[in-house]
């Protein structure tokens, strides 16, 4: 898809799908999560609806602006000069979990609502861990993302250890 244009504006301001909008730090680091997707327009409409992302471009690459930070969507695909050796494709339901998306939001109940009214997939309803709140969704490719809201954190309180995890 090409670079949308906005011959009307004058307010100075980019229009979605600028490069003034790519996560281009002029200075130090940004950190970008980039996602492995199945279908570019199918992720993108997620994230959007249940994230209220903003798209910033549809494809090459596809890039929302979710909150204060970018997410990065392609396809998989084979070996490149810069990555050889390496596919990347998005994961199957048996793939054990390596990484996760982690978001934060101040009202978790209200998030929790909308995003079930809005079709995500929660592994479960929101849980009181001492030191958070939080619930796992799945993402249309299977990505898990969490969703937290600090309460006991705030006041120095953590959460207890995993069942079967060393102390």
């Amino acid at each position: 898809m090409s670079e949308p244009t906005n011959p009307g504006n004058t307010s100075g301001a980019q229009p979605p799908g600028s490069a003034a909008e790519f996560p281009a730090p002029t200075e130090g680091l940004l950190v970008t999560q980039f996602l492995t997707v199945r279908d570019v327009a199918v992720s993108i409409d997620f994230y959007v609806r249940v994230f209220g992302a903003e798209v910033v471009f549809e494809e090459n690459p596809a890039t929302v602006k979710l909150a204060n930070s970018w997410i990065i969507m392609n396809p998989g695909g084979g070996p490149t000069p810069d990555k050889p050796d390496i596919w990347l494709r998005a994961p199957k339901p048996t793939d054990p979990v390596s990484t996760f998306l982690n978001m934060r939001v101040a009202d978790i109940d209200a998030f929790y609502q909308h995003a079930k009214g809005e079709g995500a997939e929660f592994v479960t309803e929101p849980i009181d861990r001492k030191a958070e709140i939080r619930c796992y969704l799945r993402d249309p490719d299977g990505y898990l993302v969490e969703i937290g809201q600090s309460t006991g954190l705030l006041e120095g309180i953590h959460a207890d250890p995993p069942a079967g995890s060393e102390s």
